[in-house]
């Protein structure tokens, strides 16, 4: 009997030795979840690697270990979609829960938001009533655009996105990091290989018009309509170029006035693409600008709401816009 207690005794004994030697080999990477720290300020600059960011998170003990973020950015492929800004997060946690943390767009200060088919003045005023941007004296002529062009325009280059900044970032910077996110995109959609004949630029300033023009449902119809007008010479035609030079965007109709406006923007009186693009188009108009759906259109309408229409037959496009007239006058699109 004796022999038999000291032997399972000798087995406890065992166990806790193997135990505690598990426990002193295989060390705790991550912090307990259960007890998170004070809430910290997180500045990610904008193009910082998981690397980059894991350290700054490990210096503010946000998480215990960076490789352990590491391995954990590796494993989750949301984690690219980490925004540069000052994020508030908690410290003290794991790892996987700070990549949860840092991808919650509500914990992001001062976010600042480029919608597809805003200019590059609209977002200058954005940018100069953030909290977060200094209020020096700034030119657009500091900032490379996306692609050179003759006019030295940074219109179209700014990338739609949800944006958050540190604080004292500069207008150049903050743009700077825009045009960054833009290159990015259009690396990944294939933008720098133009379309046929047309550079990179000139899809560009299309997927700006298409933009406008277009919905998504129709992008790829409206980037037809207008490659088929230009490669038989037709003028653009496009309220929205005008509307753009005349500062009168947001307009649905076109005053008999803005279509004689001598600007080269006028795409009434002026053949052939406007100097610029006159949006910061997104990934979609981009997209369907670069593969344009096949047709032989020449013109369209939107006559409603949700009807955009299609057409070769220039009789069939002016019986649709008596229609939008109509409709214009009705208040349907109100």
């Amino acid at each position: 009997m004796k022999s038999q207690k000291a032997k399972l005794a000798a087995a406890v004994i065992l166990i806790g030795i193997l135990f505690s030697a598990s426990v002193f080999l295989q060390p705790h990477h991550d912090f307990n979840d259960s007890k998170p720290g004070p809430i910290a300020q997180i500045s990610i600059p904008d193009g910082a690697t998981g690397t980059q960011i894991a350290h700054i998170l490990a210096d503010a003990g946000v998480i215990k270990e960076a490789q352990k973020f590491i391995s954990e950015v590796l494993k989750n492929p949301k984690a690219a979609g980490i925004s540069p800004g000052v994020h508030n997060i908690s410290t003290h946690i794991s790892s996987k829960l700070a990549i949860e943390q840092l991808l919650d767009q509500k914990k992001l200060q001062n976010v600042l938001k480029v919608i597809e088919g805003e200019t590059l003045s609209d977002v200058i005023a954005k940018l100069k009533k953030n909290d977060h941007i200094s209020k020096g004296s700034f030119s657009a002529a500091e900032v490379k655009p996306l692609y050179q062009n003759s006019s030295k325009s940074l219109e179209g280059s700014i990338f739609p996105a949800q944006y958050s900044f540190a604080p004292a970032t500069s207008v150049k910077d903050a743009l700077t990091a825009m045009v960054s996110r833009a290159r990015a995109n259009a690396q990944s959609i294939g933008l720098a290989a133009g379309y046929l004949k047309y550079s990179p630029f000139q899809v560009l300033t299309i997927a700006s018009m298409v933009q406008i023009e277009g919905d998504p449902a129709s992008f790829a119809k409206v980037a037809r309509v207008i490659y088929n007008r230009l490669s038989i010479g037709m003028p653009l035609q496009l309220n929205s170029t005008v509307q753009y030079a005349t500062n009168h965007r947001g307009r649905i109709a076109l005053s008999i006035n803005a279509a004689k406006t001598p600007s080269l923007y006028n795409t009434y009186l002026h053949q052939g693409l406007p100097p610029t693009p006159i949006s910061n188009p997104g990934a979609a108009a981009i997209t369907a600008t670069l593969h344009p759906a096949d047709g032989d259109w020449l013109y369209f309408i939107t006559v409603k709401p949700g009807d955009t229409r299609f057409t070769r037959d220039f009789a069939v496009f002016q019986d649709w816009t008596t229609q939008f007239n109509k409709n214009l006058a009705a208040g349907v699109f109100k």
